[in-house]
């Protein structure tokens, strides 16, 4: 997700439109960005938060498992192969397979909930970390990618992507 430019069109087309209800069900685009800065703004990640949850004036996300460090760091480096491998597990003869299987397995089951603070600007939605493919591939959710890791530029490309017709 966050390497939007080496999508196909049709991928960017999804990916837009995705974003875009994302958005609308958070209260719209600025609300929505408001939000993704709001959380690279916090002065820790707030996936480890001990209470689960992000909470900013406008909204607030929320998730039912705590997530430790460790997880969040291994995260972090397999995310960077992924788009190489298209893949964020790795091969299973290569030695981080099983810690990157287990971290898959210990928050694939986290439900995120992002609601705005007024019911007005929207109903809010839900989403899980991975998008699993199947048994031996698994990929980065693109709205967790989007909120939690991208740089806003490059949502805000997303976001104001003009599909080539």
């Amino acid at each position: 997700m966050c390497d939007f430019d080496a999508l196909s069109d049709e991928d960017k087309r999804i990916r837009h439109r995705e974003m875009l209800q994302y958005a609308e069900s958070f209260g719209g685009q600025n609300f929505f960005l408001r939000l993704i800065e709001a959380i690279r703004e916090s002065k820790r990640d707030p996936l480890v938060a001990q209470d689960s949850k992000f909470d900013m004036e406008i909204g607030y996300i929320k998730w039912n498992k705590v997530i430790f460090n460790d997880k969040l760091q291994l995260l972090q480096r397999v995310r960077r192969d992924e788009i190489k491998r298209d893949n964020l597990l790795p091969p299973k003869d290569d030695k981080s397979y099983k810690k990157v299987l287990n971290l898959l397995r210990t928050l694939k089951p986290i439900v995120f909930h992002v609601k705005p603070k007024n019911i007005e600007d929207g109903r809010g939605f839900f989403f899980q970390a991975f998008e699993i493919i199947d048994k031996d591939r698994t990929k980065l959710n693109p709205i967790f990618d989007a909120l939690f890791f991208c740089s806003i530029d490059n949502v805000k490309r997303v976001l104001n992507y003009k599909p080539k017709d």
